[in-house]
């Protein structure tokens, strides 16, 4: 809104002129769904203390126990955060930004409902498993039939370290970034298990997705870089900024030990998000480095249920996700966490590295 308002002023006010850069309102984004965020954030989890909406632990997890009450659906904290920065601070007639919010808010609204039927209903499973995955495949569906409507938006499929290397999907393209979105929000889904274990990994990879979204949206960096370059994407760039806050001012309270947890309507939108904004880049492929720590909780429970169903009940870890394995080897909960955060920032700097090794 400020950029709309304020930027065509600039001919007569010379300052308002750094409204046209987009780093620097991806900077007062992030500052600003940081505040908000922090801002909010006490009274929010007094609001949900006072409904009762706290977290339902599950009964294999025993070492929980003590967290059950906390409370939940934090993940609104961020979706408001982003939606008040992205007003302020975003270009509002990008259709890349508003596909973005369709995607973020969409996810996030599947996870309020499988939240709410979780707590408010006392139901454990929430949503089932198909309607959960029916409605994120609708969401995705929707967002890739409009960003595919787009007449400069390419169906090719860049193959990270190969600068040579991008087939064109054609009609194959469509559900393959559909895979992207619904598989990167479940990655994330199951990795937040512990405090602060999944916004910590998520706001590493949005800041290397942020970069990426700025070099494709730039045509001279795109040409020297040698990636794909889409007109007017660079614009994300400044949701990204606001993602990053809004996740940095979550994890004020939900650093060890947490004072509120994100719940499905946090992980799922922020895991669909981060398809998107690789989807967005033509990056989906390096989305496998980019989210790495993500990609390693899923394929545990991926071995572990297929290990366990072929030996007819033998395990390879003692329970998945990862991080559970871990803390039922006595692994203190807090040492997961910074180790988990360690990875993640290897391997954003992995994918980092691939700018330039093609």
């Amino acid at each position: 809104m400020l950029y709309n308002l304020l930027y065509p002023l600039s001919n007569d006010i010379s300052v308002l002129n750094v409204f046209r850069y987009i780093t620097f309102r991806s900077v007062w984004a992030l500052l600003t769904a940081l505040i908000v965020s922090i801002l909010i954030g006490p009274r929010f989890i007094r609001w949900l203390q006072r409904i009762k909406f706290g977290q339902v632990i599950h009964e294999d997890v025993a070492v929980h126990q003590a967290k059950a009450g906390t409370p939940t659906m934090g993940g609104l904290l961020i979706l408001f955060a982003v939606m008040v920065s992205v007003f302020l601070w975003a270009d509002l007639t990008s259709t890349y930004v508003w596909l973005t919010m369709l995607v973020f808010l969409g996810f996030g609204a599947i996870g309020f409902v499988d939240d709410y039927i979780k707590i408010a209903r006392r139901h454990n499973k929430g949503l089932s498993v198909r309607a959960k995955f029916c409605c994120q495949i609708v969401i995705a569906a929707v967002a890739l039939w409009f960003l595919l409507a787009q007449t400069t938006f390419p169906t090719t499929l860049a193959f990270p370290f190969f600068k040579n290397l991008a087939p064109d999907l054609g009609y194959f393209y469509a559900p393959f970034a559909i895979l992207v979105m619904v598989g990167a929000s479940n990655a994330v889904n199951l990795t937040d298990g512990l405090d602060g274990l999944a916004i910590g990994p998520t706001v590493v990879a949005v800041l290397v997705l942020a970069l990426f979204v700025y070099i494709t949206g730039n045509a001279l960096f795109s040409q020297y870089l040698q990636v794909i370059s889409i007109p007017r994407v660079g614009e994300v760039t400044v949701f990204c900024g606001a993602l990053i806050g809004a996740g940095l001012g979550f994890l004020w309270f939900n650093a060890y030990p947490a004072q509120i947890f994100m719940g499905d309507v946090g992980s799922l939108s922020l895991g669909g998000t981060l398809g998107f904004l690789a989807v967005l880049c033509k990056q989906e492929l390096l989305l496998v480095i980019i989210g790495g720590l993500f990609v390693l909780e899923t394929l545990s429970v991926i071995l572990q249920i297929g290990y366990f169903k072929w030996t007819g009940g033998k395990r390879i870890f003692r329970m998945a996700p990862l991080h559970h394995h871990y803390e039922l080897k006595g692994v203190p909960e807090s040492k997961i966490i910074i180790r988990f955060w360690i990875m993640s920032i290897l391997f954003g700097l992995m994918a980092l590295s691939s700018i330039k090794l093609r």
